[in-house]
Parts: structure tokens; C-alpha cells; sequence
């Protein structure tokens, strides 16, 4: 990230790629569902980072039924799937140093699998998790990111929104969190702030702290 440090009031992260690296586990499970249906893995992929898997099914398959069962049988599989998921490097550290007020995880993920990936990643569980059960629009949309700030009780506009895919850099932008981009998507390169992981100075910092709001 260029620019030096960004203060923030709170820190808004995406789950996965963001905070927890769950990627061999997501391929599998897309892979098992293009093999399933006769689609193409890659194209499947890219249109499901950052989406629930509701929204995947739906996408591709359209029987709405049978996109309905798809989704409740890949959730299943996901939930009982951990290995191989980690932490983004710098993810349990970095959140386990911010006071619980002042950051927050919003996922296209249902809740239960939010909660396995970030236990089975090391990360602390944040205390306002907003997950897939909680919106009725999910990623690219920024209910999410508007929900967040709301229960923190920050304004948007004073948070930082860390994302690491289309989708969900879409919904952090229009939520109107400053945003910063994590790990390798380009696409928003001179726009938006990127870091590699959440290991390096230039990981954005809180401004304020507790004693600040008290």
C-alpha cells in the first residue's frame, strides 16, 4: 500500500482471502460442483469469489429447485471441511491487537461456516459478524459493509473496508468505506490502496481509540 498509514475509526474485513486463506478448500468444492453439472471450473470460480453460494448455484444451474438443494449440499460439505485452511499471514495478529468495538468481519459466508473457518484459521471471532443469514443483498451490494459500521456504531465513511475480490471490493466502494485491496487482484491498481497480505507497515491502523468514545 502507498501513502503510509490510513486512520480509521474501525476496520471492516472480508473472510476469506482476506483474513483466512480457504482457497484449496473453495476450489474443491467448485470443482465437485462443475464436474457435477457439466461446467467449466474456472469459470465457475471466478464468478463465485466473494459470493454466497446461493448466488453461485442460482447463476449457473436454472432449475431454481435444484440450485436451492445444490447450495444446501455445498454449505454442508464446506462446513465440514478445515483442512488445509489458514490465516492470511498477519490476520490473527493484526485483530487480535484491535479493541472489539473497532472491527468487524462481513462475509458472503452463512455464519456457522464463517465460525468453523475462523477458528479452524487461528483468527479471533470478532464480536459483529456479519454473514450471509444477515443481508438480503448480498456482495456486490453494500448492505454488508452499511450493516458493520451501523452495529460498531461508526459512520462508513470513517472505516476501512479490507477485500480481496470483484465483488467485494464493489460492495466495500459503494458502502462508502475507504477501501483497501488484499493479496493479488489488480484490477483496481492506481484506484485503490493494495497490500499483499496484512503482515507489512503500511496495514492500516485505528485513529481513535476506546478512551476516545468512552
Amino acid at each position: 500500500m502507498t501513502g503510509g498509514r490510513a486512520a480509521a475509526d474501525a476496520l471492516l474485513f472480508d473472510m476469506d482471502g482476506t483474513l483466512v486463506d480457504s482457497t484449496a478448500v473453495v476450489e474443491r468444492t467448485w470443482a465437485d460442483f462443475s464436474l457435477r453439472h457439466g461446467l467449466d471450473v474456472e469459470e465457475v470460480l471466478a464468478f463465485a469469489h466473494g459470493r454466497p453460494t446461493a448466488s453461485t448455484t442460482a447463476h449457473f444451474l436454472d432449475d431454481t429447485d435444484a440450485a436451492v438443494a445444490e447450495a444446501a449440499r455445498l454449505a454442508a460439505l464446506e462446513e465440514r471441511t478445515v483442512d488445509g485452511i489458514v490465516e492470511v499471514p498477519g490476520a490473527a495478529a493484526l485483530v487480535a491487537g484491535l479493541p472489539e468495538d473497532r472491527w468487524a468481519v462481513v462475509t458472503s459466508a452463512g455464519r456457522r461456516l464463517a465460525e468453523r473457518r475462523l477458528d479452524a484459521a487461528g483468527v479471533p471471532r470478532p464480536t459483529v459478524l456479519v454473514t450471509a443469514d444477515d443481508v438480503a443483498r448480498p456482495k456486490p451490494d453494500p448492505e454488508g459493509y452499511l450493516l458493520a459500521a451501523r452495529l460498531l456504531g461508526v459512520p462508513v465513511e470513517a472505516c476501512v473496508a479490507f477485500e480481496d475480490s470483484e465483488a467485494g471490493v464493489r460492495a466495500a466502494v459503494a458502502s462508502g468505506a475507504r477501501t483497501v485491496v488484499v493479496g493479488t487482484l489488480s484490477s483496481y491498481d492506481g484506484t485503490l490502496h493494495r497490500v499483499v497480505d496484512l503482515t507489512g507497515p503500511d496495514v492500516p491502523g485505528l485513529a481513535t481509540t476506546t478512551a476516545d468514545r468512552s
